[in-house]
């Protein structure tokens, strides 16, 4: 049996319930179409014992078919605002995710489930998973969705990202050169942070790029392997003591379940 959420029965019952009430209808459909079709044969070979008996069966069928019509019509009254509202949504769709053994975490106003990061849009009746607008609500449907991404290699080009970050930490650091003797080796470290803003820069950019998306970003080219700029910059990201605030640190969830936090980065000239 689904389990209920706090607005009444789950989304993936009530869903079940239509679809089987739907089975119904379709079967009645089908009842009809069988009718006419002996009411058909009746006429087109003047078989005129069979005429009024295929009419009543047809008349009966249909009759069975508004019937089963009205009984899905009305079994759908699921409370989709108080579902939404109330926080029921988010709930079932991780619970539903953990029985899958999919792995859903919520990240500020994301829910992330590697390497997706899903917005629910409730207005719209949908979410956004990277940006890409998804309707298809059933928990089961939608974690089914988020699984067969993970298994498909991430959409993140780590180069042209790279480049962008050390463009953005250039406006910190002297120009012409790096600090030296510096605690985290020959790279000035910036707060990734203050690197995010510079690229968010423009009104209405937080919005098109929030801070879990750039978090993601950091994460996958963390584990992308790819380290240098095309000036041979090589990027780390130093831990420091920053990690101890978390306002000044950004946090991911990585592949594993594990949470790990992000705080500076910095560019070391080739040696």
């Amino acid at each position: 049996m689904e389990a209920e959420t706090d607005g009444g029965l789950s989304l993936e019952g009530a869903l079940a319930k239509t679809q089987a009430d739907a089975d119904a209808v379709i079967k009645a459909a089908a009842a009809v179409g069988s009718a006419a079709k002996k009411l058909r044969i009746a006429a087109q070979v003047g078989n005129l014992r069979e005429m009024r008996p295929s009419i009543a069966a047809a008349e009966q069928a249909i009759a069975a078919l508004r019937q089963q019509f009205a009984n899905a019509k009305d079994g759908w009254d699921f409370d989709e605002d108080a579902y939404f509202g109330n926080g029921s949504f988010v709930r079932e769709l991780r619970d539903t995710a953990e029985r899958l053994n999919v792995r859903i975490y919520e990240q500020d106003d994301r829910l992330y489930c590697y390497p997706s990061l899903v917005r629910v849009l409730p207005n719209d009746r949908a979410v956004e998973i990277d940006k890409k607008k998804e309707r298809r609500l059933r928990p089961t449907v939608l974690v089914d969705r988020l699984k067969s991404l993970q298994k498909r290699p991430p959409r993140f080009r780590p180069e042209p990202f790279l480049e962008a970050l050390f463009d953005a930490y250039e406006t910190f650091t002297p120009k012409g050169g790096r600090k030296s003797g510096d605690l985290f080796g020959s790279g000035s470290v910036v707060k990734l942070l203050d690197v995010y803003r510079i690229l968010t820069l423009l009104p209405g950019q937080t919005r098109e790029y929030s801070r879990p998306e750039f978090a993601r970003d950091i994460y996958l080219l963390d584990q992308s392997g790819v380290t240098r700029t095309k000036a041979g910059y090589a990027v780390s990201f130093p831990v420091g003591t920053g990690t101890k605030t978390p306002a000044s640190t950004i946090r991911i969830v990585t592949q594993e379940g594990r949470e790990k936090l992000y705080y500076g980065i910095a560019f070391t000239e080739r040696g």
